[in-house]
């Protein structure tokens, strides 16, 4: 289980924190335990089938595995997120990333080699923002080498290439900064990534705050194709795409979260559905799909966080 896993790298590690980290270890102990627990008594299996999007669509979300509080040790730092590169470049295989603030804003993201270094907070590189490059939001990823992220000033889309160091920025004109996310403000540009690519998904003034799911050219990093859809983002958790469908979840109550509707690119189609899945706190901020694992990525209020998905088959 990826909780002994944890606990196991961690306690190795005991001998390097202070004792104000060693207090907080011993309540991720007590915590992890408790979800060891739940976990054993409710596991459920799932294969994915990575790269194959033949199927009807997401049917089940597992029970969420906690994987530990953030790199910093900070329960306070609840505007993050974490997670895999969805189309990592040879040799990054197994890179995982985390950002994170106490704010909405965005100032530093960590590199990590492998899992095991994740869970050791043991980062082989850290990029800081410049001043004028910072961002807002925290519907960022890691794509292809690159962190995609919203700039906040001026507002616009924003790319990090991680070899290089090099920026690159392109204005969206139709994005509004109006409508948000439930959870949190400033959420006017998520980013996400599946089987057919980037993706940017944002409301527009012209749709009245329904969500706009728009296809990027990685190339040119521009938009090159758009789609309307009738989640009204005001009322959205969050969403993401999976396989060119966008999925969009809303608040069921404190433990509970519903993904309620669907869009699928490629045929129009639209479906009111509900799946429920939990949550290890009442909100979060980034919940996004990594296409190399099908698995969902979350930062729940300060914990990495993350569910398998099964996928209906046709």
């Amino acid at each position: 289980m990826l909780q002994i896993h944890n606990m196991t790298l961690i306690v190795n590690q005991l001998e390097t924190f202070d004792k104000k980290n060693l207090e907080v270890i011993r309540i991720e102990f007590l915590k992890l335990q408790r979800k060891l627990k739940e976990c054993q008594e409710g596991q459920e299996y799932f294969k994915p089938d990575i790269g194959n999007c033949n199927n009807t669509g997401i049917v089940t979300v597992s029970k969420p595995t906690l994987i530990q509080i953030n790199a910093h040790l900070n329960a306070g730092y609840q505007y993050g997120g974490w997670g895999k590169d969805s189309k990592p470049v040879r040799g990054h295989e197994s890179m995982y990333w985390y950002g994170a603030y106490s704010s909405p804003s965005v100032f530093e993201f960590y590199l990590y080699s492998s899992y095991d270094k994740l869970i050791q907070r043991s980062s082989f590189t850290h990029h800081g923002l410049p001043q004028g490059y910072e961002g807002s939001g925290n519907n960022y990823i890691v794509h292809g080498n690159a962190v995609y992220f919203q700039a906040s000033n001026p507002f616009r889309m924003s790319k990090l290439n991680l070899t290089s160091s090099v920026y690159t920025h392109r204005q969206m004109t139709k994005a509004s900064e109006t409508y948000t996310y439930v959870y949190s403000p400033k959420q006017y540009l998520d980013f996400s990534a599946d089987e057919k690519g980037l993706w940017v998904l944002y409301s527009t003034e012209e749709a009245n705050g329904k969500i706009v799911a728009a296809k990027i050219d990685e190339k040119s990093f521009a938009v090159e194709d758009e789609w309307t859809t009738n989640a009204f983002k005001p009322l959205v958790g969050n969403a993401f795409m999976a396989c060119g469908v966008m999925y969009a979840t809303r608040p069921g109550d404190l433990n509970t979260e519903e993904i309620y509707y669907s869009y699928d690119t490629r045929t129009g189609e639209e479906k009111q559905m509900s799946i429920y899945f939990q949550k290890f706190q009442d909100s979060f901020v980034n919940l996004h799909y990594n296409p190399t694992d099908q698995k969902l990525y979350m930062y729940n209020k300060g914990y990495y966080v993350s569910y398998n998905l099964r996928f209906g088959k046709e």
